[in-house]
């Protein structure tokens, strides 16, 4: 497994991250498409046994037992001081005020509960799960700022927001002497690449370490286009993210499968490697289900797309609605 230095920090990671949105349990929270824990182990003693050393999971997944489950098997098959945890903050875990966002309180109160529930005394990197705004941006990288100086996480990072936004939270952390967000997780795959524009560019200028989610557009980009999953008919979330370019979409699915089947390549490996080659991408969080899939983005590791390859992968897109943000 090829390692990579965090954006500018001198953290070590795999050029692959587990994402744990897949392991929690079916009746809590939103994703009745997870895995419970049983059924969740095997996948993270895999991906350790592979040399991923990188794991990203959230308070809000599965109402908290994604960190739970992911907390008991890093503990059980791995070595704390050689794995690189993530977590996030900002979506709502309880009713009432101040059960969700970025607030002080939140923020202060988010990061105690998913240590609990991780079973660790720390966190490499903490993430805003997305931009809060009704909380002062100010007040968010304070309080962040104090998780870090606390030694309740090492690092911080932000996710999926417009690109002002993120230059912004840079600016302030830098004039303020605060701790800065070392990492971007947004949205970048072949069906949606709007983060080329700004957000990449700002990335690349800043030294940000990107950590793209759904790389693989939900599996989209994987199968024929009419081919549905479990997850693809419960997870709402995901079908707003391409109601508009269904065309245009399709035929970006068949030029991947058209590139991988001259290459005989699975599809997955083939559309990962083009994350993989883009600039600034230090490690793409990839999901696991079944085994192959993380033999697949293993192997996506020694794919070298050609410039001819790249150009029919990408020549069918379109411009899209910016999505991805809420």
């Amino acid at each position: 497994m090829d390692t990579v230095k965090l954006g500018r920090t001198g953290l070590d990671v795999s050029r692959l991250c587990l994402g744990c949105m897949s392991y929690g349990e079916p009746d809590r929270g939103n994703h009745a498409w997870t895995l419970p824990e049983a059924e969740s182990w095997p996948f993270i003693h895999k991906a350790l046994d592979l040399g991923i050393n990188f794991f990203d999971t959230a308070n809000v997944y599965s109402d908290g037992s994604s960190e739970e489950i992911v907390g008991r098997a890093l503990k059980e098959f791995g070595r704390r001081d050689e794995l690189v945890v993530a977590t996030k903050v900002h979506g709502r875990m309880r009713p009432g005020p101040n059960g969700g966002g970025l607030s002080r309180m939140a923020i202060l109160a988010e990061i105690d509960a998913s240590l609990t529930r991780l079973g660790m005394d720390y966190v490499d990197l903490y993430q805003i799960h997305r931009f809060d705004p009704e909380t002062p941006i100010e007040e968010t990288l304070e309080a962040l700022n104090d998780v870090v100086r606390a030694g309740k996480a090492r690092y911080i990072g932000a996710s999926s927001m417009h690109a002002y936004q993120f230059a912004k939270a840079l600016s302030i952390s830098e004039r303020r002497g605060w701790a800065r967000f070392s990492t971007m997780q947004n949205y970048v795959n072949l069906l949606y690449r709007e983060e080329e524009r700004e957000m990449l560019p700002l990335c690349r200028e800043e030294g940000i370490g990107v950590i793209p989610w759904s790389p693989l557009a939900r599996g989209r980009l994987t199968r024929d286009w009419d081919e549905t999953t479990n997850r693809s008919q419960t997870d709402t979330f995901g079908r707003t993210l391409y109601a508009d370019t269904a065309e245009a979409d399709r035929k970006v699915v068949e030029a991947v499968a058209a590139v991988a089947a001259a290459r005989g390549l699975p599809r997955a490996q083939v559309a990962l490697a083009w994350v993989l080659q883009t600039s600034p991408v230090a490690a793409p969080i990839v999901g696991a289900t079944k085994p192959h899939h993380l033999d697949d983005a293993v192997a996506a590791l020694a794919v070298t797309l050609t410039a001819d390859e790249i150009a029919t992968l990408e020549a069918p897109y379109v411009p899209h609605a910016v999505t991805g943000f809420s």
